[in-house]
């Protein structure tokens, strides 16, 4: 099993990036996915999470309006894109994925992003 997270880097305040995670190894289209963050000093927190019908979506209130998690079923691929990136959105990224929502048994290396100006 393999996630591998692409697209990270250091944006300023109010840019945006888009984040995606390539999945192999298992059956992607079967998995809930989600994106977790952890900054410096701080516990990992769950930023968004999507169900493998694309049918349910969870936000953290920090960053609702602002990102938006979607896949890719046919690419294996899931992604987050970042809109009015913050200063308190830098941290490691993570995405994970899991056959239950909530629990994630599957996990990337993580990717910076760094909001600086």
């Amino acid at each position: 099993v393999q996630l591998v997270e692409s697209g990270g880097g250091l944006v300023q305040p109010g840019g945006s990036l888009r984040l995606a995670c390539a999945a192999s190894g298992f059956t992607f289209s079967s998995y809930h996915m989600s994106w977790y963050r952890q900054a410096p000093g701080t516990e990992r927190e769950l930023v968004a999470a999507i169900a493998n019908t694309n049918a349910n979506w969870y936000y953290a209130d920090s960053v609702k309006g602002r990102f938006t998690i979607s896949r890719d079923n046919a690419k294996n691929t899931l992604y987050l894109q970042m809109n009015s990136l913050k200063l308190e959105d830098t941290a490691v990224y993570y995405c994970a994925g899991g056959n239950r929502w909530g629990i994630y048994d599957y996990w990337g290396q993580g990717i910076q992003v760094t909001v600086a100006s």
